[in-house]
């Protein structure tokens, strides 16, 4: 008799603070349009239901539910097929005394012909829109001017295996907004390392997107702890605003043997940790890092280094209870371990 097996993996996608720089950073400073509370850390097990109350409660801009089934007899795959689909919120607009939501525009989802191999199957699907409120801006080719909102996505795959495990990736997606990834258990477990604001602005419309048979490499990197999401909050909304610096590729943010107490939360991109030479970590972005300067004396014991250009908070880490940082500093000496 066969067996039916399935699964899934999901994308959340977001605008974090700071992710937008220039002219179209200030109706978000102004407040008429927002930046979104981060996601929760999971979503699961009843995914859907779960992202019809987040969308309702705007709390993502976007997501893509690949979701597919297999059928196994004998140890061999019979049937198969997707499940899921995509997911689009809306746009909320507030000017003094009103406030109003703008539908987005979904695209049609993207399935792609399930790929198959020995006692295999794999899914691949592309799902995003656009954002219904307009977004007139110059471009960067014909017609160099464009009135609808640029196109944001997530290309996902999925393999299953006749034996019951699953294996998920990011084949590419949009450079903006912030993609959070969910596994098959609705555990978030991979996150975009960077978001380019002004490469998405100008060029993600038109043949520059999965629709017009082009998507753009995604770069993912590892899920921060829990620890480190509570202490962003506490960096971002607490009594002091941060220092938000930008850090060049290649330039180091702390050199080790440096003093310093300064904490950083990265708000974008990839930065690497070396330590008397080697490069014994890298690190994405939700990462809040330089606490053992501030615990161990006062000099730096690592050099940070921008792997792709950055975005980081700092503040002073006398903001911070010690206690939380004895136990960042715990936490961050046994991944190194």
């Amino acid at each position: 008799m066969a067996m039916r097996i399935t699964s899934s993996v999901t994308s959340l996608s977001w605008i974090p603070s700071e992710a937008i720089d220039g002219m179209p950073k200030l109706p978000f400073s102004f407040g008429t349009f927002h930046y979104d509370q981060s996601p929760p850390d999971t979503i699961g097990p009843q995914v859907r239901e779960t992202l019809e109350s987040l969308r309702v409660a705007d709390r993502f801009r976007f997501a893509n539910h690949l979701a597919a089934w297999i059928e196994v007899e004998d140890g061999q795959i019979l049937r198969c097929g997707y499940s899921g689909g995509g997911s689009i919120g809306a746009t909320r607009v507030k000017i003094p005394l009103a406030s109003w939501f703008v539908d987005a525009t979904p695209l049609p989802d993207r399935l792609a012909e399930p790929e198959r191999g020995d006692g295999w199957v794999r899914f691949t699907q592309t799902a995003g829109g656009r954002t219904g409120v307009p977004a007139p801006r110059t471009v960067r080719r014909p017609p160099f001017v464009q009135y609808r909102a640029p196109i944001a996505w997530t290309t996902l795959s999925l393999t299953m295996y006749a034996d019951g495990h699953v294996e998920h990736s990011v084949v590419g997606a949009s450079p903006f907004p912030r993609h959070w990834i969910y596994d098959e258990n609705g555990r978030l477990a991979k996150k975009s390392g960077t978001t380019q604001f002004k490469d998405w602005w100008k060029r993600a419309f038109g043949k520059h997107t999965p629709w017009g048979d082009l998507d753009s490499p995604a770069l993912v990197t590892e899920v921060e702890t829990a620890l480190e999401r509570e202490l962003s909050n506490s960096i971002m909304r607490g009594g002091q605003k941060p220092d938000i610096r930008k850090v060049k590729k290649g330039v180091a943010l702390v050199e080790q043997g440096t003093e310093g107490d300064e904490l950083f939360l990265l708000l974008d991109g990839v930065l690497s940790v070396d330590v008397d030479g080697t490069i014994v970590a890298e690190l994405g972005p939700g990462a809040v890092v330089g606490e053992r300067a501030a615990l161990e004396g006062g000099r730096r014991t690592s050099t940070l280094r921008a792997i792709t250009p950055c975005k980081v908070a700092a503040v002073a880490s006398a903001q911070i209870d010690r206690q939380a940082l004895d136990a960042l500093s715990t936490g961050h000496r046994k991944e190194l371990a």
